[in-house]
């Protein structure tokens, strides 16, 4: 049984509390969080501090605030814990370098909390790619929509700070990378702003991939839309399914749909592209359990399927775009080109 630490109480930390009190192969030590006001299990241990906590911890789950993961995550590494890390995995570059750094010194063990990898339709479609399904990857494009209520901005630190881009795009970034390959070059343009804060909303992303492809990300947390990867997929309680596809990819063989998997074959304009059935994996295990799975078999030394350092990719793209569009006004049209 692996004696497991959760540090934060939000609405993801109580998620996590729920899968390890579930897990047959878990114990639940307590939960580290300092705001009294923050409910929780009445039967879970609740310390205020890390340095609170005394006895044996195997793993700790970090599912507190950004700005917070590097020096918890180093102090975690420091007293043998093994880490399991909420995206993204640091607020900047130099402090998950230096997280790294501790993590490596120390001998511990780390995953990053992009659960999305452990979708089976995720893992079907990196296969397919990876297969030469639709040949060579040429160009992706997805789509992230939806209406955030005002009750998510009210009375918290999102009323700021709370750009899409790392709270949700980071997760699409990680899907994009993971399918298709490194990221190395972006650009960005910001939408207007609808709802009379300086906070990005919406805009357009362009990547350059490794490999020569490219993609587009369009998004906006003031759209309601069926296209988004939440309500594709049924995976967060708290966004209505649709079921509606939100990403395409073409390759130099054919196209392939996420997440209906929906494939197409071809060979050039003189002949449609035709469909090929493909069986769709049923979600049969919600993705933040089967990421806890994994993160007992990381702690007993199994390889992880993202760990600080890969995570720490991501990071860096999406704080090349998050900056991009900081420096742009709301409905800047001084950083586009302008057709004559």
């Amino acid at each position: 049984m692996k004696r497991i630490l959760i540090a934060g109480g939000g609405l993801i930390g109580a998620r996590h509390v729920q899968s390890v009190k579930a897990h047959r192969d878990c114990i639940l030590i307590g939960l580290v969080e300092p705001n009294a006001s923050v409910s929780s299990d009445p039967g879970v241990a609740r310390f205020s501090e890390l340095s609170d906590v005394s006895g044996q911890v195997d793993g700790v789950i970090l599912a507190t605030p950004t700005h917070l993961h590097a020096s918890q995550g180093a102090y975690a590494a420091m007293r043998g814990w093994h880490l399991l890390i909420e995206k993204p995995v640091a607020s900047d570059i130099k402090s998950a370098h230096a997280l790294l750094e501790t993590i490596t010194t120390s001998g511990v063990r780390s995953l990053v909390g992009h659960h999305r990898r452990y979708h089976p339709s995720v893992s079907a479609l990196k296969r397919l790619i990876s297969e030469g399904a639709i040949g060579a990857p040429v160009t992706a494009s997805l789509i992230w929509a939806m209406r955030k209520p005002a009750s998510y901005f009210e009375g918290n630190w999102r009323a700021r700070d709370g750009s899409p881009v790392m709270i949700n795009l980071v997760h699409d970034i990680d899907l994009l990378r993971h399918v298709l390959g490194d990221i190395v070059a972006t650009s960005s343009l910001r939408g207007a702003g609808v709802r009379g804060a300086d906070r990005i909303e919406s805009g357009a992303i362009a990547l350059a991939f490794a490999s020569g492809a490219t993609g587009t990300i369009s998004f906006a947390d003031t759209a309601p839309s069926p296209w988004g990867f939440e309500a594709a997929t049924g995976e967060n309680p708290n966004i209505g399914t649709t079921g509606q596809d939100m990403l395409w990819i073409t390759g130099t063989k054919g196209a392939i749909s996420y997440p209906s998997l929906s494939l197409w074959s071809g060979a050039d304009w003189s002949n449609p592209a035709q469909k090929i059935s493909e069986d769709c994996p049923v979600l049969a295990r919600a993705p933040l359990d089967a990421q806890l799975d994994h993160f007992v078999d990381v702690i007993d030394g199994a390889a992880p399927l993202i760990d600080v350092a890969d995570a720490t990719l991501t990071l860096e793209v999406a704080l090349q775009i998050e900056q991009s569009l900081a420096e742009q006004s709301s409905g800047d049209t001084n950083a586009r080109s302008a057709l004559a």
